[in-house]
C-alpha cells in the first residue's frame, strides 16, 4: 500500500479506533455496571477492561503511526519501549482471565448457561483477540489488500505493531 494511501486510510481508521476506545467500550462497561447485578458481571467487567486497555494501546498506535507518516517528530523510543511495557501487562491481564472466570463461576454458582457468565466469556475473547491483532497476527480484515494478501500467502498478515516492535522502529 502506497505512504499515501496508507495515511488516507489512518486518518479514518485511527479515529474510529479512538472512538471505541474512549465512547463505545467505556459506555459498554458503564450500561453494564448499572443495569446488572455486580456478582453476576465480574468477568464481563474485567473482559472490557482489558479490552479498554488494549484498545488505547492500538489507538496510540495508529496516531504515532499517521504521526510518523506524515512527518511529525514522534518520540520513537519512548514509545517503543510504551509498547512492550503494554504488550507484557496485557499477558498478565490476560493470564489472570481464568481466575476472574473461576470467581465468576463461583458467585453465580457454577451456573455455566448464565448469561452474564457466556457475555463475560465473550467479552475476555475480544480482549484476547484484540492482543492478537495488535502485538502478533492482524486478525481484522477490512480492505481488499488484506484479502488479496491471504489469497497470495494462504496466511493472514504479522501484525503492524509487531513488525514494528521487531524492527525497534515506528
Amino acid at each position: 500500500m502506497s505512504k499515501a494511501r496508507l495515511i488516507k486510510r489512518l486518518e479514518w481508521y485511527y479515529p474510529t479506533e479512538r472512538f471505541h476506545t474512549y465512547i463505545t467500550f467505556p459506555f459498554l462497561l458503564i450500561a453494564t455496571v448499572i443495569a446488572y447485578p455486580l456478582k453476576e458481571i465480574i468477568l464481563c467487567i474485567y473482559g472490557l477492561i482489558i479490552c479498554i486497555f488494549i484498545l488505547y494501546q492500538g489507538q496510540q498506535y495508529w496516531k504515532l503511526k499517521l504521526d510518523s507518516l506524515k512527518g511529525i517528530q514522534i518520540e520513537q523510543d519512548r514509545y517503543l519501549q510504551f509498547f512492550r511495557t503494554a504488550k507484557q501487562r496485557n499477558l498478565v491481564l490476560i493470564a489472570l482471565i481464568p481466575i476472574s472466570i473461576l470467581i465468576q463461576l463461583y458467585l453465580i454458582q457454577w451456573d455455566f448457561t448464565n448469561k452474564y457468565f457466556l457475555w463475560g466469556l465473550v467479552a475476555a475473547a475480544v480482549a484476547i483477540g484484540e492482543h492478537i491483532n495488535y502485538y502478533h497476527t492482524q486478525l481484522m480484515i477490512d480492505n481488499k489488500y488484506d484479502i488479496a494478501y491471504i489469497k497470495k500467502n494462504k496466511r493472514l498478515k504479522k501484525a503492524s505493531l509487531a513488525k514494528d516492535l521487531q524492527e525497534n522502529r515506528l
